[in-house]
């Protein structure tokens, strides 16, 4: 599986970046552990070099970088991201994707180009997953002419793209639009890749936990044109 290339935004001007990024990357690099950054490597399959730093102590020194700085706007979110994402080190797309989380009540459905190019910038699952669920999911939810860009995303020749369209209603609960999140599971049912077989059974699984008895009865009717993979993951809490 290829990694996709670093996309061609550019990056806004933000003095919060600047100082953000200033005491990250020196926080960050003082607390590299070599021996620690290669198994990191390795468990995500050489997607990206780490520092290695794991992940309590990595969000204990995030809270020191951060300590003292105002909020961001969008501007100073899409920079601090981009900017993250053009480190090499894993541990910085990170920091971002948790700093996107907890900002992205500041950004504006505009936001969602910038999400799509973290999407599909060295993308794996690590990174994917939070930014579908948390960011890509809560744009979603204040602005809902956005359900027009996840049924293009669904459909996506990019396999991290369609993931994040199945995931990013992952949170949504009792929120969730039923007929979108099926018809999305459906769409994809025949995909070969294994991280698209996860995901339909992941959300499935997810939603099951609302409305088990809607799961259960979508899957009698359609699991035949499911993966096994899918089915098991969906039912994995409910039964047949």
């Amino acid at each position: 599986m290829s990694v996709t290339g670093a996309g061609t935004f550019e990056v806004p001007r933000s003095v919060l970046a600047d100082t953000v990024l200033e005491r990250l990357t020196a926080t960050y690099a003082a607390a590299a552990d070599p021996r620690r950054a290669a198994a990191a490597q390795a468990y995500v399959k050489d997607v990206a070099p780490f520092l290695g730093i794991p992940t309590p102590a990595r969000r204990a020194l995030s809270r020191t970088v951060l300590a003292g700085t105002p909020h961001p706007d969008e501007a100073d979110c899409t920079a601090i991201a981009l900017r993250c994402w053009r480190l090499p080190e894993r541990e910085y797309h990170y920091f971002a994707v948790d700093y996107l989380r907890r900002h992205v009540g500041r950004c504006s459905s505009g936001f969602l180009p910038v999400a799509r190019q973290l999407i599909t910038t060295v993308s794996w699952w690590d990174t994917v997953d939070a930014l579908a669920a948390h960011v890509v999911g809560a744009l979603v939810a204040a602005d809902p002419k956005l359900t027009a860009d996840m049924d293009a995303w669904i459909v996506d020749e990019n396999l991290w793209v369609a993931r994040t369209a199945l995931l990013h209603q992952l949170r949504y609960k009792e929120r969730t639009d039923t007929e979108r999140l099926f018809t999305y599971c459906l769409r994809q049912s025949g995909h070969t890749d294994f991280f698209i077989r996860k995901a339909i059974g992941w959300c499935l699984r997810e939603y099951a936990k609302t409305d088990p008895e809607a799961v259960r009865a979508f899957l009698a009717r359609e699991r035949g044109r499911f993966a096994p993979l899918s089915v098991r993951e969906a039912l994995k809490n409910i039964g047949a």
